[in-house]
């Protein structure tokens, strides 16, 4: 029994239907001694709706499972003949992913699930130009003029009326990269 992980490709947004396809054939076919996990890569990520602040769970990898398996033809060709697989990740074998590249995809997730709160992605530059997508200055564009990382919000001097207004906002009010 040597396990080890692979990476099956699926069609985009398929993902559970194969995750739950293949756990039905594991219990109905007995199949615990050749496949073990079967993971979608997840990653919390903080979201602003209707102006509430709230944390999702999203694929990080979408099109992509990750398996746990003790591969051999017959099981390599069960899992390709599933609905809404594409195949494996690898040419023309499917190739086992490395043991470094197994713990960062699943360092990933533990790291998740053990933060309350999610570290914002978006970085942002004092100076650089943004554009407020929520709250009251939806659609106004400002400079940032200060980042308070401990918090998560930014101060950023919007132009109302002619003049420069400093308005304290969360990071996920605010887009970057605007011209």
């Amino acid at each position: 029994m040597a396990f080890k992980w692979y990476v099956i490709r699926t069609y985009s947004g398929h993902e559970n239907k194969v995750k739950t396809n293949l756990d039905k054939i594991v219990k109905s076919r007995g199949l615990e001694d050749k496949i073990g996990q079967v993971n979608i890569p997840t990653i919390k990520v903080a979201e602003m709706k209707n102006g509430k602040k709230r944390v999702v769970e999203k694929k990080f990898m979408p099109g992509y499972i990750l398996a746990e398996l003790d591969m051999d033809d017959d099981i390599q060709y069960l899992i390709q003949r599933l609905p809404s697989v594409a195949g494996f990740v690898g040419s023309p074998e499917p190739e086992p992913l490395s043991e470094e590249e197994v713990r960062n995809l699943m360092q990933g997730e533990v790291e998740g699930e053990e933060e309350e709160a999610p570290v914002a992605r978006i970085l942002f530059q004092v100076g650089e130009r943004v554009k407020i997508v929520d709250g009251p200055f939806a659609n106004f564009t400002g400079t940032v003029d200060e980042i308070m990382p401990d918090k998560g919000r930014l101060r950023v001097k919007v132009e109302i009326f002619g003049q420069a207004t400093p308005v304290e906002l969360d990071y996920l009010q605010v887009a970057s990269n605007v011209g």
